[in-house]
C-alpha cells in the first residue's frame, strides 16, 4: 500500500488591496473591472474564475498568479499572507 507524501507549498507573491469602504475606484481601477460596487456599500462584487462573490468591508482583494480576483476574509488573509 503506498503511503501519501508530504508536500509544502510554494512561495508566491500576490498583490492585494484592503476593500475599506472608501477605495472602491482604486479597487476597480487596479482590477481592470474585475471588481466592482455591489448593492450594499458594505460589499463590492468580485468576479472570479469561479463566477462572482461578494468582498465585505474589511476583506481583501487578491489579484492571483494568473491575473485572477478573488476576495479573502481579513482573519484568513492575516494567516496567510505576510508583506514581501
Amino acid at each position: 500500500m503506498e503511503s501519501p507524501k508530504r508536500f509544502r507549498k510554494k512561495p508566491v507573491v500576490i498583490e492585494a488591496m484592503c476593500w475599506n469602504g472608501q477605495n472602491q475606484y482604486a479597487i476597480f481601477d487596479w482590477s481592470g473591472g474585475q471588481v466592482a460596487p455591489s448593492v450594499s456599500a458594505q460589499q463590492l462584487r468580485v468576479h472570479t474564475l469561479e463566477g462572482a462573490l461578494v468582498a465585505n468591508l474589511g476583506d481583501w482583494i487578491i489579484r492571483g498568479v494568473k491575473g485572477e480576483f478573488y476576495p479573502v476574509e481579513s482573519s484568513i488573509f492575516a494567516l496567510t499572507y505576510e508583506a514581501a
